[in-house]
């Protein structure tokens, strides 16, 4: 067991730190960000902020312990329905498979969180 949630908290931790680093530059309209969320493919400069303000809410729900796992299951399928669809931003508009590829890695470590927090819930029932 405590390997179990060693491994959950460092992996959820992580996770949650990407998403809240990515967020920033949404949230604060960075030149950068705009330049390649909104010049580049196309996002409205409101949708932008809104989902960079999400992707915090989710980061916290999913780190907070007495947040009921209903509402975690939401934040995990919101992360998935935001990296997917970054992934199908950056192909639509051509960018190379290659720059976009990488989003699976995110993908993996967000399941891998997901499985890790079914596993605890599971071992916790249990005992």
């Amino acid at each position: 067991m405590k390997r179990l949630n060693l491994t959950y908290w460092i992996v959820t931790a992580l996770f949650s730190a990407f998403m809240i680093y990515s967020s920033i530059g949404g949230i604060t309209l960075m030149p950068q960000s705009v330049a390649m969320l909104h010049d580049h493919l196309g996002y409205p400069l409101y949708f932008i902020k809104l989902i960079s303000y999400a992707k915090v809410l989710g980061a916290v729900v999913i780190l907070l312990p007495m947040v009921p796992a209903r509402v975690k299951e939401w934040a995990y399928f919101g992360f998935l329905i935001d990296l997917v669809a970054a992934m199908v931003s950056f192909a639509a508009v051509g960018d190379p498979v290659a720059q976009w590829t990488p989003m699976f890695l995110f993908i993996g470590v967000l399941v891998w969180s997901y499985v890790l927090h079914h596993k605890r819930l599971v071992t916790m029932t249990k005992g």
